[in-house]
């Protein structure tokens, strides 16, 4: 065993020589003689190194992507790989010059090693794309759906890889040389950089120009680049929503047929959080999932329905607009009214209760609570968060004080991960071994769907709780209309949670449940064919149908109801 020498370790014996003493003279001549400060470093050696670090260590799944894609490590493909390197290392340098300037350059290396640090752990861990709509799902997230991805895992990466490069960087002496030598040279590796990259792509761009279309994930694994270009998007969208509000639907009315019917209707929107449809049992799934649900026959499920995003941020602001997948954008969302506004239009009553991260913009101008702060004493809820039962509770009261045409809507916690077992009471966990970690990779794949499993039986129940209520209320026409926000990836292709880019996205976070329940009194208001509506569980649909099916389930009239998307158009009476 090595022994403590004075001798051999000077450094540590002059540390704890001016701790105890309290000298701080001789603590400056002890940090004088630290191997980082006793030497300048020229600000285009620091930039060079801190390039490399960052295309080397913080990018493991892009380059492990990147090898596959190029066919691995034949003899012309480590030659690709390795100009690859070079010219991303190069293109690095090339941006950091542009800011290594004194007193900018270290708060920029220091910022970037953490905030990479962080990007690597979600990339390598989860296999996380990032993007825009990602980005913005994280800025918009609460805390404690946040508390859930941090583990001693995270804080080793961020430590290892964020703390200690900082460290040595702030650390570090930099000559940055006078002030006209200094541009002079930036000037120089910033003109030859250039020229690199053209002569790059210039000699294999018929060979990666395929790869990047084949591999559109590649351009949001890069670190830095990905995330610092998601946030740009992020602050673009924000600045365009800062803008008038355009009315949408203010001609909006009641069919003549509904106003005449004196009896008082109620519908409840379930937005569901996280579920993928290939694991519910209604579409054909091997667990028994919906043991509740698969016993209704009055109840209409849809098989084959598309999310117009992976992720909360995106759908739920999506699915509550008029625009549809192809023309949706948050600028365009964030600057018309949505489908809550049309519904106020109509003279509904509205509420909005949530047991999630809030509503995303969507319900402006509707009554709000918010069900997912802990209330002590409640059985709904433990020490961090409530069960989605909580949405339930008091429901019947707020039913039966309306004095008018009731849309609740109820927004799950569902099945957000990683922490699926939180989401669900312990009398729910059927399916096992579960998952009880958020770090992946101490769990199996097949707990990790063990635990998700369990948060779609508990769904289950919440859903037929909610209908077993409203079927109590005879006097009353109500009807109730399921879907999800974005589905999940469990490990198929070893992706795990949701928020990939679209067109790249697995077709495990885009596909999501979607079911229609209505009341005897609802279905003869509206002259359903049940038949008619059943056949059509197989039915290609998307959330582009959700809106205008709510205009047409609930018979409103509108220059902005589009019945060609409307699910239920041909199986009721006309409007």
């Amino acid at each position: 065993m090595k022994r403590f020498s004075v001798a051999g370790d000077r450094s540590a014996f002059f540390s704890w020589l001016c701790f105890l003493r309290s000298d701080s003279r001789r603590f400056k001549e002890f940090i004088e003689i630290d191997m980082f400060t006793k030497y300048r470093v020229k600000s285009e050696y620091v930039t060079l190194a801190a390039s490399a670090l960052l295309c080397l260590l913080y990018n493991q799944k892009f380059w492990t992507t990147f090898i596959s894609a190029t066919g691995g490590w034949t003899m012309s493909g480590a030659a690709l790989i390795g100009f690859s390197f070079i010219i991303i290392v190069i293109l690095f340098n090339a941006c950091l010059t542009l800011v290594s300037f004194r007193y900018m350059l270290k708060p920029v290396l220091v910022v970037l090693f953490l905030l990479t640090s962080i990007a690597a752990y979600f990339t390598d861990q989860y296999g996380a794309t990032i993007d825009k709509s990602m980005m913005q799902n994280v800025l918009e997230t609460d805390v404690r759906e946040a508390s859930e991805l941090f583990s001693y895992s995270l804080a080793t990466t961020v430590i290892f890889l964020g703390v200690v490069p900082a460290a040595i960087v702030i650390a570090t002496k930099i000559d940055y040389g006078n002030w006209r030598e200094g541009l002079a040279r930036k000037f120089l590796i910033i003109s030859v950089s250039c020229m690199a990259l053209a002569l790059f792509v210039f000699a294999f761009y018929k060979t990666l120009a395929p790869v990047f279309r084949q591999h559109r994930e590649l351009r949001y694994l890069l670190a830095p680049t990905n995330y610092i270009q998601a946030i740009n998007g992020v602050r673009k969208m924000k600045a365009a929503r800062q803008g008038v509000v355009t009315p949408l639907g203010t001609d909006a009315r009641k069919s003549s047929a509904w106003v005449q019917n004196p009896r008082k209707t109620v519908t409840l929107i379930i937005l569901g959080e996280t579920a993928r449809a290939a694991n519910f049992s209604l579409n054909g799934y091997a667990r028994q999932t919906n043991p509740m649900l698969g016993q209704r026959s009055d109840l209409f499920n849809f098989t084959n329905v598309q999310s117009c995003g992976t992720a909360t941020a995106v759908s739920v602001p999506c699915v509550f607009s008029s625009l549809g997948r192809e023309n949706f954008t948050d600028e365009k969302a964030g600057s018309q009214q949505g489908l809550m506004a049309v519904l106020k239009y109509a003279q509904f009553s509205l509420l909005w209760r949530n047991n999630n991260s809030g509503c995303k913009g969507t319900c402006e101008g509707v009554e709000y609570e918010d069900l997912s702060i802990p209330e002590p004493g409640s059985s709904f809820c433990g020490t961090d968060e409530c069960f989605d039962e909580r949405l339930l509770a008091g429901l019947e009261k707020r039913i039966a004080a309306a004095d008018s045409d009731l849309v609740v809507v109820l927004h799950q916690k569902g099945s957000h991960g990683p922490a699926y077992w939180r989401r669900y009471p312990a009398k729910f966990a059927r399916f096992g071994p579960a998952c009880q970690s958020t770090m992946f990779s101490e769990c199996s794949t097949e707990s990790i769907v063990s635990a998700y499993d369990n948060t779609v039986l508990y769904t289950d129940y919440v859903i037929d709780q909610a209908i077993r209520l409203l079927s109590e209320h005879r006097e009353i026409d109500s009807s109730l209309i399921y879907f999800a926000d974005h589905g999940e990836s469990l490990g198929e292709k070893n992706l795990f949670l949701h928020g990939a880019p679209y067109v790249i996205s697995p077709i495990e976070q885009r596909h999501v449940p979607l079911m229609v329940w209505m009341s005897d009194g609802f279905q003869k208001r509206i002259n359903l064919d049940a038949a008619c509506l059943t056949a059509r569980r197989d039915t290609a649909l998307s959330h582009d149908n959700i809106f205008h099916s709510i205009l047409g389930m609930l018979q409103i009239q509108t220059k902005v109801y589009n019945p060609t998307l409307d699910l239920f158009a041909g199986c009721t009476h006309a409007r």
